[in-house]
């Protein structure tokens, strides 16, 4: 069974390894998700999938200088979100047409 959640990450890039850290959190997101904002993903995945993605994520950031979240989003998108603006999200799950 899929779930939607979304990834936010705070990585503190004063340094070249945080730096470093950033393109790395970034790279592991776009394995899983799509990029909404600069450091926010959407990602549908399933229990196992989202077990991999926690343990690569934790496994990059510092937890005494960055910050993970990942919120577990209930029920369809259009039930939990309100968009303004520029919206680039696609629908995986829907029929697309290339």
């Amino acid at each position: 069974m899929r779930m939607d959640i979304l990834v936010s990450y705070d990585v503190n890039t004063e340094d070249r390894e945080g730096q470093k850290r950033l393109a790395r959190v970034a790279k592991a997101c776009k394995n899983y998700g799509q990029r909404v904002q600069y450091s926010v993903f959407e990602c549908s995945v399933t229990e196992v999938v989202m077990e991999r993605l926690r343990a690569k994520l934790k496994s990059i950031i510092n937890p005494k200088t960055d910050s993970l979240r990942i919120y577990h989003l209930k029920g369809r998108r259009e039930d939990y979100l309100e968009t303004y603006g520029v919206d680039k999200y696609i629908d995986f799950q829907d029929v697309l047409i290339v």
